[in-house]
């Protein structure tokens, strides 16, 4: 209520009537799979990708659950629950390094440079040693080179102890931190350019089995442990594949873990799986391997039926499910055309009449009817996963 400091007439203006009830998304994803760092079995709410990389990494080869996740957020998804599974001690990148080497005593290393992102990137700084713009015995320049000609420049360093030393001054880097090297004297290091090395080493990579990812409600591990989460619309676990293609998981081991997905909708009976099939099959092929082989039949999943080329900054093929979580994600965002019924999350119920009515978005065709849709082969499509077959 406003104040009035002084006595007298005041007037307000009370606006009347009920306002409109703007429609907001409800449609939340939740993913499971490897990831560069972060929380192992532990469900971790992200609203976009730049909170994913500052929790989980950046993308790491032979994992998908990062390019589902940017596919999932640039394409108009809202939050997402992320569990990371496989997380082993001691797999974690590697740190580029570089010594350098003193102008006096024999040049014995004095100073340490890391780089602040572990991995790969950090091979590609440099560090150069120059001479200060006001040149001294006791001062230096520093230049940090970094990928994308990034360049950072200090000037009038010192190894002394005060505003200018080297420690002191780096500490505001975006690449790279100064350690003093123990038991050595504070000397002024040797000029030239030294290039950090040591983050290309290979990641271990992780070993999952089946049980890892369907894991255990009450210990709150793998997608059992999102049972707790009652927010969660939609279920996809990208890295099934991940592990298929590197032989860790057979296609019995993938038909258990869908198998326990489904399970794991139908028994919350308020989200929907999304299933990746095997890599390599085109449209015909995925639907006799679902009715022939996998013997899917539930309304509480569907099926993303090819893999999407992902060109989030490194061109790669990944599994459709974190690209196909979006379209529900977005569409709860969108008004319906005419007069069409949306559901706010992907329907897997038959269809009991016609072959080709479909649910209309606004912003996209999510369900279709099954027959035209694997007749016409067209990718990033989701298609339900029917009762009695096609």
């Amino acid at each position: 209520m406003p104040t009035y400091l002084s006595p007298g007439v005041y007037m307000e203006e009370v606006s009347s009537g009920s306002k409109p009830i703007e429609g907001v998304g409800t449609a939340v994803a939740s993913f499971v799979g490897f990831a560069e760092k972060g929380p192992a079995n532990e469900p971790v709410l992200v609203t976009n990708w730049t909170q994913f990389t500052q929790t989980f990494g950046e993308f790491i080869a032979g994992s998908y659950l990062a390019h589902s996740v940017y596919g999932y957020f640039l394409n108009g998804g809202g939050a997402a629950y992320v569990v990371r599974v496989g997380a082993e001690d001691g797999a974690v990148p590697q740190t580029a390094i570089a010594e350098l080497p003193s102008g006096q005593d024999g040049g014995k290393p004095t100073f340490s440079v890391k780089a602040l992102e572990a991995g790969p990137p950090g091979d590609e700084i440099t560090v150069e040693i120059a001479d200060a713009s006001e040149p001294s015995d006791e001062t230096f320049k520093l230049i940090v080179r970094g990928p994308k000609a990034s360049e950072e420049v200090y000037d009038n360093l010192t190894t002394k102890r005060g505003p200018n030393n080297v420690a002191t001054q780096v500490k505001t880097s975006k690449l790279i931190m100064v350690e003093e090297v123990k038991g050595t004297a504070a000397i002024v290091p040797q000029k030239g350019r030294f290039a950090l090395a040591g983050g290309g080493t290979p990641v271990p990579a992780p070993e999952v089995s089946a049980n890892d990812y369907v894991g255990n409600s009450s210990d709150r591990t793998g997608f059992a442990g999102l049972e707790a989460i009652d927010e969660i619309t939609m279920l996809c676990v990208p890295d099934l594949m991940a592990a298929h293609q590197r032989g860790m998981i057979d296609e019995e081991g993938v038909k258990a873990v869908q198998l326990a997905m489904i399970a794991h909708c139908e028994l919350m009976a308020d989200r929907v799986a999304i299933l990746d099939p095997p890599p390599s099959l085109n449209a015909q092929q995925v639907k006799e391997w679902r009715s022939g082989y996998a013997g899917y039949d539930s309304r509480y999943a569907t099926l993303y039926s090819r893999a999407r080329p992902c060109t989030c900054l490194r061109p790669a093929m990944s599994p459709g499910s974190g690209h196909g979580a979006m379209q529900p994600a977005a569409s709860t965002r969108h008004r319906r055309t005419k007069s069409s019924v949306a559901p706010s999350r992907p329907s897997c119920r038959s269809p009991r009449a016609s072959t080709t009515s479909s649910i209309r978005w606004e912003s996209t065709a999510f369900v279709r009817s099954p027959a035209r849709a694997f007749a016409s082969g067209a990718p990033g499509r989701c298609h339900p996963i029917l009762s009695g077959g096609t």
